[in-house]
């Protein structure tokens, strides 16, 4: 296809990024029934020969069996129109060779791929140069995760939550991108390492230190750093950080001197209200080390009191805090980045006003 179609592109984003197969936005029957189209979707979502991180097999059947269907219904002429044999291949392959139970797939590390392009780029139709069967030559972040799981220390970081990918969201516009480049940044609770990713590879950053309060996650975050061409510590360092220890003797405070930070940036670290006594504190000594910091904080408003309590807790401090105007759009007007929009989700912005 000399101009790929928006259409597949978007489903293409959407099921690299294991969007639920219920609200994918499916191309139309005119474009479905096309052999070039079907083809181009063999080649960049199913061809296991060119793609070396595709989805879990579970999750490429439940894609494929709705996909098959509706290009079947989408035939006109029996004559003129036909159903891919390398679709209908692929899809016989799986069930064949048996898929994970659910279960098992719970367990699974699977590869979420996320295209991370401003919203006015997202949608425009490009030429086809899809030849690595990776990310193709759009701009992305391929991280393994856990979707289904958290430990039971209540970690959360085995993967990539709503408000990191709605601060992702407000970052990649032209304001957010003037907050990271050639920033030296600092993140807390990294997770998966989403936004330690974006802003060293696509934003422009001078450093990231991305930290978090478990080891095992620091562990799988180095792999994902690696696994995005960050493996050295030239452009990324990942630590682990507890909150609400003091700061001064230690590498935060030697990293403060050799480069010191200019924005810290954290995205769902404030559902636990038991934490976010530490958390604060660790704002606070930060501020301590670097008055003129900036933070960004990003959280989805799940109880309305432990999102007041982690506000009144800087108030309390005596930090400035605004809220930054990003709204969530709709899931079917997301072009990108994709993430549930039922539950609202703020971005703030934190001073020190000493």
């Amino acid at each position: 296809m000399a101009n790929i179609d928006s259409q597949l592109l978007l489903l293409r984003r959407q099921y690299f990024q294991l969007f639920e197969p219920d609200f994918l936005a499916w191309p139309p029957a005119q474009l479905l029934r096309r052999s070039d189209a079907q083809a181009w979707l063999f080649r960049y979502l199913f061809d296991e020969s060119r793609i070396q991180q595709l989805p879990p097999e579970r999750y490429q059947l439940r894609v494929l069996r709705p996909l098959l269907s509706r290009i079947e219904k989408s035939i006109q002429d029996p004559e003129e129109d036909d159903i891919s044999d390398d679709l209908m291949g692929r899809m016989g392959a799986l069930m064949t060779q048996g898929v994970p139970t659910e279960f098992e797939a719970m367990k699974e590390r699977a590869y979420v791929t996320f295209t991370c392009l401003p919203e006015s780029q997202s949608g425009r139709n490009r030429h086809d140069g899809y030849d690595d069967g990776g990310g193709g030559k759009e701009p992305t972040i391929t991280l393994l995760e856990r979707r289904n799981l958290i430990s039971g220390s209540r970690t959360t970081g085995h993967r990539t939550w709503e408000a990191a990918l709605h601060l992702g969201s407000y970052l990649l516009t032209n304001s957010g991108r003037g907050l990271i480049q050639g920033k030296s940044i600092l993140e807390l609770g990294a997770g998966t390492g989403f936004l330690a990713i974006l802003c060293a590879r696509h934003l422009d950053a001078r450093h990231v230190t991305t930290t978090d309060g478990d080891e095992t996650v620091v562990n799988y975050l180095m792999e994902n750093l690696a696994s995005n061409e960050l493996g050295t510590e030239e452009r990324v360092t990942a630590r682990t950080l507890w909150w609400g220890e003091e700061l001064r003797g230690t590498w935060v405070e030697q990293e403060c001197s050799s480069d010191p930070y200019d924005v810290v940036i954290g995205a769902d670290i404030t559902y636990d209200k038991v934490a976010i006594a530490a958390l604060v504190q660790t704002l606070r000594h930060l501020f301590q080390l670097r008055p003129g910091l900036l933070v960004i904080i990003a959280g989805v408003v799940r109880n309305a009191d432990t999102f007041q309590s982690f506000w009144d807790e800087c108030a309390h401090s005596n930090f400035a805090v605004e809220e930054i105007p990003f709204t969530v759009k709709p899931m079917r007007e997301q072009t990108s980045l994709f993430y549930a929009a039922a539950v609202p989700i703020k971005i703030l912005r934190i001073t020190s006003s000493v």
